[in-house]
């Protein structure tokens, strides 16, 4: 503390030494020194080290008491005097604050203090779009004899489909040709999947937007959120719908 104190005096007496002389000389030669150090800052910003520029600095806030003292002396010390030295002070301040803000213009601008901040979470921050494990329910095959069991039978708007001459046939009129007796729903009954009848592909009907998509070359692996996965190959990645969609053109 007391190394620190001293080195605090250091720095405190060549300024004090600084606004005494100041306070000596007459006003209109400190004035001019004042104005010529305010001058070489902008003037000479880019060539000037950081200590330098904080010597001049330092010596306006210093100097500029000093001058007014000198002023306030040379037009008698009376309360006329000391009134116009308060005035050059708040004018004289708020000028160098001006200056300095000025100067600092491009140290606020910058966003170092941000980004150091922001750093760690940056950091630790995940990198893309959070991921998701995809677990498959394996299908369940049923082999139709006549009627299809819906294990969703309950819901609303559900017709028994009956299977004859290579299709099923329903209620409502609606049928699907070309397939074989073995069809599986989704595990709430959204969609209804039956095999082709050279076991070359399948046919799904979205039930619930009454849409059929025949796609040859595919089979049901399995389903994910109520959503149909389907692979070409055992080998292969299992692919959901909407991008085997895309890559067939459906």
């Amino acid at each position: 503390m007391a190394r620190s104190r001293t080195l605090r005096w250091k720095a405190l007496l060549p300024a004090a030494a600084w606004a005494v002389l100041l306070a000596l000389l007459p006003w209109w030669l400190g004035l001019p020194l004042l104005l010529a150090l305010a001058a070489a800052l902008p003037l000479l910003q880019h060539r000037l080290d950081v200590e330098h520029a904080r010597l001049i600095r330092r010596g306006l806030h210093w100097g500029l008491p000093g001058v007014l003292f000198a002023l306030q002396r040379a037009l008698g010390g009376n309360t006329i005097a000391w009134g116009a030295a308060l005035l050059g002070a708040l004018v004289g301040y708020t000028l160098l604050a001006g200056l300095e803000a000025w100067l600092d213009r491009e140290l606020r601008r910058a966003p170092i203090a941000t980004a150091s901040a922001e750093w760690p979470e940056l950091a630790m921050a995940p990198i893309g779009p959070p991921g998701e494990i995809v677990e498959l329910q394996p299908p369940v095959w049923q082999l139709v004899v006549d009627d299809l069991d819906n294990p969703h039978a309950a819901q609303a708007g559900y017709r028994r489909p009956v299977y004859a001459d290579g299709g099923y046939r329903f209620a409502d009129g609606m049928s699907i040709d070309g397939v074989g007796p073995h069809a599986s729903f989704s595990p709430q009954g959204r969609w209804l999947v039956v095999r082709m009848n050279d076991e070359r592909g399948i046919v799904l009907w979205d039930r619930e937007c009454n849409q059929l998509h025949r796609l040859r070359g595919w089979q049901l692996c399995g389903w994910h959120a109520e959503q149909p996965w389907l692979t070409r190959d055992d080998s292969e990645m299992p692919l959901a719908l909407r991008v085997v969609l895309e890559q067939d053109g459906d």
